[in-house]
């Protein structure tokens, strides 16, 4: 663990928010600043008398750039730094009320949904302990039943009798503690037990969720019908480690407190939640046009009561929207910003430009980032004995191999890197577990070796990388 991070995050400034992206997603310098002020007001907001409070309202960024150059991974890292529950979404699939396609508050759903399983999350490992305790004697009581209470002659015969008694010269409770050490472990693992596990086969109504605006209503629909229709039960046999997690689980859902996970999620949502609205650029388009630039422009009209600050129903009731942070992103070749209608511009007051992606950047893609694609490789490999060494000239090559295919066809960024790397890479992975020479050596010959056909065909290049 890095030992200079800060010991909370709330006390993050904006240049160690930038240093943590960094760790990530190469460049992008303006980008990271802009999203590390947007969290840090964030903070900011929350230590300002309640008056105040509610009058700031989050300062949502628009990101402009080619597919490919870390937008929606800045994002990302962000909320995974800052632990708030954050969604993605296409702006293309939703479509203005009255069409077929996805409610635009269908996203505040979905970010509502992620908060509930974040903070759920966080319980259970608050009450991990207790429940691996409860989960282990609910199984030892099924490997070991309790000894029935003394009953009159004549109700049991003598094989239940001795089915239920404890071995000769042993307490039932010191019988118990042993299978308890069995159990620990791992001696019962071969053993099998009787379950009653919940039936999970229901009615089957999500055939209507694709409908547009049926989301809330499909969900009404199967609280309504599991109030009506107790849950049933059927009887399985399973081995001793998938009964302790079965059981784990049961009485994990028992020690949460609903209620208050619910309560916390909500108010995570409208306070730290972060939309990610990718494709914005899909969906820009003004009045005095035909087609679908009428489609295009009713979404914006959806999607800006969102992004303004509005009440969205949910399942677990009303979620605000008015501080929730809206990230948006596209590359904006043929429409621009300002095509966007004048009300959603306005509620997107940071715009800022990402640079295309060079040859140095590249490079520095491939080894720096904790989780660089060459250190992947190297480490899969590793699982079967092969080491692989790329030299620095043969990472130049890669690098600028993807430069080229990105110029010649369409430009997708540093997503061209991964393709490159699982051509180059190809024959190793599939040869691996048989190979007599277990250190290779990628250098800028074996780079050139392995695509020069592929590069040399333009037509074969579009296709294959």
């Amino acid at each position: 663990m890095d030992e200079t991070r800060p010991p909370n995050l709330d006390s993050f400034t904006p240049r160690q928010i930038v240093e943590e992206l960094d760790r990530y997603v190469i460049g992008q310098r303006d980008a990271k600043r802009m999203v590390a002020i947007a969290l840090r007001t964030r903070w900011r907001r929350q230590r300002l008398p309640d008056h105040l409070r509610d009058e700031v309202i989050p300062k949502n960024i628009i990101m402009i750039g080619p597919t490919g150059i870390g937008k929606t991974e800045i994002s990302r890292r962000l909320a995974k730094l800052a632990q708030a529950p954050f969604i993605k979404v296409e702006a293309s699939k939703f479509t203005e009320v009255g069409y077929v396609g996805r409610d635009c508050e269908s996203m505040v759903r979905d970010l509502v949904e992620q908060a509930i399983t974040m903070v759920k999350t966080e319980y259970a490992e608050r009450i991990q302990k207790k429940a691996e305790a409860q989960g282990e004697e609910r199984l030892l009581d099924l490997l070991l039943p309790p000894p029935a209470p003394k009953a009159p002659p004549g109700i049991f015969d003598e094989a239940s009798r001795e089915a239920q008694a404890p071995p000769p010269n042993e307490s039932y409770e010191a019988t118990r503690s042993k299978l308890r050490l069995q159990l620990r472990e791992g001696k019962l693992d071969h053993r099998s037990v009787e379950l009653e596990v919940k039936d999970k086969s229901g009615i089957p109504i999500g055939v209507i969720s694709n409908i547009g605006g049926m989301e809330q209503i499909q969900d009404q629909l199967q609280e309504m019908l599991g109030g009506m229709f107790p849950a049933k039960k059927k009887k399985r046999t399973v081995k001793v480690p998938e009964a302790l997690e079965i059981l784990l689980q049961e009485e994990a859902q028992k020690l949460i407190d609903m209620e208050a996970v619910v309560k916390e999620a909500v108010t995570k949502t409208e306070q730290n939640g972060i939309i990610f609205l990718d494709e914005i650029d899909k969906i820009a388009g003004r009045e005095g046009t035909l087609g679908p630039d009428v489609s295009r422009e009713g979404v914006q009209r959806d999607l800006l009561p969102i992004v303004e600050g509005s009440t969205v129903t949910t399942k677990y009731g009303p979620v605000k929207t008015d501080h929730i942070l809206f990230i948006a992103a596209g590359a904006f070749h043929v429409a621009k910003p300002s095509d966007l209608i004048p009300e959603l511009q306005g509620r997107f007051p940071i715009r800022v430009e990402l640079e295309p992606l060079t040859k140095d950047d590249f490079i520095r893609i491939l080894t720096e980032p904790q989780n660089a694609l060459v250190k992947q490789y190297t480490a899969l490999l590793e699982t079967e004995g092969v080491t692989l060494d790329f030299t620095r000239a043969g990472l130049e090559e890669i690098a600028a191999t993807a430069v080229l295919v990105n110029e010649r066809s369409e430009n997708i960024g540093a997503r061209r890197l991964f393709t490159i790397m699982e051509r180059l890479l190809e024959q190793i992975s599939f040869e691996a577990p048989e190979l007599s020479e277990k250190k290779i050596t990628i250098d800028a010959q074996a780079v050139k070796e392995r695509l020069k056909d592929v590069i040399k065909d333009e037509d074969l290049s579009r296709y294959i990388l």
